[in-house]
């Protein structure tokens, strides 16, 4: 029985990984936030993978507070650039295997086709610059890591901008949301679901990207939850990104070709607004 350690256990995937856990009960879990296990402590992290026999490391921990990133460098390079390197030394040290979650944001977003694995990098914030420097680190340390791109992440655990444009689409009569920023956002259950098929099939080393299929801009995204949720008091105003600035840029073309981890994993991913039905159905009940 194979021994999987889930690191940022209480963060959105890490939640959705804990139901799934419930369902493939083959593996035995650990999973752990903060409290439990400091990630960016090296000795602490080469004691909890020794002492508890780890074979698989799933790192769902990470610095996501995009604009904060800008003014926390220290602390956001701790989380996603060093911490990723010191549980691929420790894993590696088992032979085992090493599940990095890494982001679109490696990218500038200054493509018009969807950005495949092989594609250079060029990340444009602190947050998509540490994210890549932990997927480097991860892959030379640990021979058998697989890193996995995502975009857009929401789930029914944690803050997220589903939930956010719930609460603002009750409290507000109109609200400005942004159009010219694509993506496809990405439902963290079924990201939760493909790291499962992964580890079910045998991880393959390398990069992949995954998100639900489709694209759609923030505005889209916006009108959907709005319709899913039966929101008709809040008017949806389409924003320019220059009308609405953040600390950090944003790319504003991010869509990831999934090719790649359907084919080898022989997953089917769901389309973007199917999941954030089932997500908006699970909030509501």
């Amino acid at each position: 029985m194979k021994n999987i350690l889930v690191t940022g256990g209480n963060g959105q995937l890490g939640n959705e990984m804990r139901l799934l856990a419930e369902l493939n009960k083959e593996y035995t879990y650990f999973f752990t936030d903060v409290a439990e296990l400091d990630i960016c402590d090296e000795q602490a992290v080469m004691n909890f993978v020794t002492a508890h026999q780890i074979d698989i490391i799933v790192n769902c921990a990470a610095y996501t507070a995009v604009d904060k990133a800008e003014d926390n460098q220290e602390l956001c390079d701790k989380l996603n650039h060093v911490a990723p390197g010191y549980l691929a030394k420790a894993i590696q040290t088992r032979g085992g295997y090493f599940v990095q979650v890494s982001t679109d944001y490696v990218f500038d977003g200054t493509a018009h086709v969807p950005y495949t694995e092989e594609q250079p990098t060029c990340p444009d914030s602190v947050y998509g610059t540490t994210k890549l420097a932990g997927e480097q680190e991860a892959m030379k340390y640990c021979v058998n890591t697989m890193i996995i791109r995502t975009a857009w992440l929401y789930s029914t655990f944690g803050n997220n901008f589903v939930k956010t444009m719930l609460r603002l689409g009750r409290e507000k009569d109109s609200l400005g949301v942004i159009f010219d920023q694509i993506g496809t956002p990405t439902y963290a259950r079924d990201l939760a679901v493909a790291i499962f098929a992964a580890i079910h099939k045998g991880i393959i080393p390398g990069i992949y990207h995954f998100s639900n299929e489709g694209v759609c801009s923030w505005y889209d995204f916006t009108q959907m939850i709005h319709h899913l949720a039966d929101i008709k008091t809040c008017k949806l105003r389409p924003l320019h990104t220059e009308e609405y600035p953040t600390k950090a840029k944003r790319p504003h073309y991010s869509v990831l070709d999934k090719t790649k981890i359907k084919d080898i994993y022989g997953i089917e991913i769901p389309y973007w607004v199917d999941s954030l039905k089932e997500c908006i159905d699970k909030l509501l009940a």
